[in-house]
């Protein structure tokens, strides 16, 4: 469905709110800039910022909900004969090959994770995001599986699916914040999946297979 005029104005204006206080906070850091400031430099009012963001925290981290959704769409996304482990390596591996944006392979993305670091309320968010997507693996793992209710396998997998993520991002995060290039990063993560990959169980690795009978 097109998106509406009234729906754009609204996604174009959420966005520029979060690149002001984005660019804000990597200049001043997280803690140092107020929700006030954000607004003025914005030229809306603070009520219009809350309408958009309901916590300071959401002006940085404004892509979170793709990330809680990226696990599951990965899996739901499978090909027929791959499982949910296979799914997301494959799909990790070519975002890192590609040096994809979205894995934090840019330049600027050390300033970024140098303002998580030194605001604990960021690294809290952090931690409740990841959380988050492992909540909403394991519920998308039941759905994919019909597993029962008290079945602990769906939690047990997404807590190993999660790993390969949560790891592969930290890695990233800590050697472009050690001055590494993207291309380079790209490179020493790609021989990282490989090693991650050899850690992981036949059962970890058959679970959920698509077409399975």
């Amino acid at each position: 469905m097109a998106e509406g005029l009234r729906e754009r104005k609204k996604r174009q204006t959420r966005q520029y709110i979060s690149d002001v206080a984005t660019g804000l906070f990597i200049e001043r850091g997280f803690d140092a800039v107020t929700v006030a400031e954000i607004a003025e430099a914005s030229d809306v009012s603070v009520n219009t910022v809350y309408n958009y963001f309901p916590a300071k925290e959401d002006l940085f981290l404004d892509r979170s909900r793709e990330v809680v959704d990226r696990l599951s769409r990965w899996v739901r996304g499978r090909r027929d004969g791959e499982s949910a482990a296979g799914a997301v390596l494959r799909e990790l591996r070519d975002e890192v090959e590609a040096v994809s944006p979205r894995m934090g392979l840019m330049e600027g993305y050390a300033r970024f994770m140098t303002v998580i670091h030194d605001s604990p309320a960021l690294r809290s968010r952090l931690w409740a995001i990841g959380q988050e997507v492992v909540d909403n693996l394991e519920a998308t793992l039941r759905e994919e599986t019909g597993a029962a209710p008290d079945d602990p396998m769906p939690g047990l997998i997404a807590g190993q699916v999660n790993w390969l993520h949560q790891t592969v991002m930290a890695d990233i995060g800590r050697r472009m914040m050690a001055g590494g290039k993207p291309a380079e990063v790209s490179r020493e993560v790609l021989l990282l999946l490989d090693e991650m990959a050899e850690l992981l169980s036949e059962k970890v690795l058959n679970y959920a297979v698509r077409g399975a009978a």
